[in-house]
């Protein structure tokens, strides 16, 4: 049955100038197809390896290409199914190998890995809120100009992500119940309740009950005057959408390409940590990085939307994976905190509290109005580099 009950079926997605095969579909190139395969190959010969420069380097290569290969499928399988459900997708594809990730690097690291919960998912935060947002705001609107939105998508993406963030990052340096930034088991319990509930709620208000308010402003263009609007038409997202052969064949290799991108990250993670040591860097870029690394996915898809003026969809994306990542980490890492040797910290420093709370204030303001200019981009970009910054620098 197809992925979406209203998408068109079989018989019509083949239009008489569309592909007879899916092989042949160009939704499916040849290189898409082959690199989950070869990354996970690769990802198998050399598990247990010592980490040589060039071994290394081939698995870095390999790294990138599957991540390059995750937005191919992804957008394949948005396009089939349609928005919101295509950007939610990747947003939960990526955070459930992201918290694999984290919690196996937790149990591999010992107490020195007790932060790295809270470093990925506060750098996942700042890099989606600041990072995505201001490169789509920013290329976008180099493109198009005025950039048009749905404050009604935004706004409840917004303050649920300040209610969770709170809840998860910020009140643990406040509680009295146990010392330093970390919660009691009843504390962690209900905060991790708290986060899924409200993400499941977020969810629900996005695919069923306002659906309507994640979908992009009037197609094409929305409802700007501007004429640079109409001036770089989207090819991909008014094609014919593929067919559930290609839809289904992307999402196994969207799933392969996911493992294939945690497993290569897991393997080079050694290596990473090692490096920080070495240049004697916080042990909060460890978490950066593996951020960076499962957020690329999403990054690309979303800047591909900005490019062909569909900044809902950019947004729903860059806001969705914010989202997905507190509400998905924070409840199992909750659920697995007995079966730690140690006490997860959660609770932010003084300095991240305040980069939190000036993203926070700032993406309300910028993203309050419907519409958005490389201005509204160029405040954010600002606010990522300081957080770069600072977490290196701090």
């Amino acid at each position: 049955m197809p992925l979406d009950p209203t998408a068109p079926t079989d018989a019509t997605a083949h239009s008489p100038a569309a592909p007879t095969h899916w092989l042949r579909n160009p939704a499916l190139p040849p290189w898409c197809l082959a690199v989950p395969v070869l990354a996970l190959g690769l990802l198998a010969a050399a598990w247990g390896r010592p980490l040589g420069l060039g071994l290394g380097a081939v698995l870095t290569a390999a790294l990138f290409a599957a991540v390059m290969a995750a937005i191919h499928h992804a957008e394949v399988v948005a396009h089939r199914v349609g928005e919101p459900f295509g950007t939610l997708v990747l947003a939960v594809a990526v955070t459930i190998i992201e918290v694999a990730l984290i919690v196996s690097l937790m149990l591999a690291g010992g107490e020195s890995a007790n932060s790295l919960a809270r470093d990925t998912v506060f750098a996942a935060v700042m890099i989606a809120s600041n990072g995505i947002v201001g490169l789509c705001l920013v290329l976008g609107g180099l493109r198009h100009g005025v950039l048009a939105y749905r404050v009604e998508g935004t706004s409840p993406a917004l303050a649920a992500l300040g209610a969770m963030a709170g809840l998860s990052l910020v009140l643990p340096s406040f509680t009295q119940t146990t010392p330093g930034p970390t919660y009691s088991g009843s504390q962690l319990a209900f905060a991790g309740v708290a986060s899924l509930a409200l993400y499941g709620v977020f969810v629900f208000v996005q695919t069923v009950r306002h659906r309507d308010y994640f979908l992009p402003v009037g197609g094409q263009g929305g409802d700007l005057t501007d004429a640079r609007a109409d001036a770089h038409p989207d090819e991909h997202h008014h094609a014919e959408p593929p067919s559930n052969a290609v839809a289904w064949t992307s999402l196994g290799l969207l799933m392969l390409s996911l493992v294939g991108v945690v497993g290569l990250a897991k393997a080079l993670a050694p290596a990473l940590e090692a490096g920080v040591d070495a240049a004697g860097l916080p042990h909060a870029v460890a978490g950066v990085v593996i951020a960076l690394i499962v957020l690329l996915p999403e990054t690309g898809a979303a800047i591909r939307a900005a490019k062909g003026n569909r900044m809902q969809s950019s947004l729903n994306l860059a806001l969705g994976s914010g989202l997905a990542s507190i509400g998905l980490t924070i409840p199992v890492v909750a659920g697995l905190s007995p079966w730690f040797p140690f006490a997860i910290v959660l609770g932010l420093p003084p300095m991240q509290i305040v980069l939190l709370a000036l993203t926070l204030i700032t993406a309300t303001l910028t993203l309050g109005s419907g519409r958005a200019t490389v201005m509204q981009g160029a405040v954010h970009l600002v606010l990522f580099a300081a957080f770069l910054f600072l977490t290196v620098v701090p």
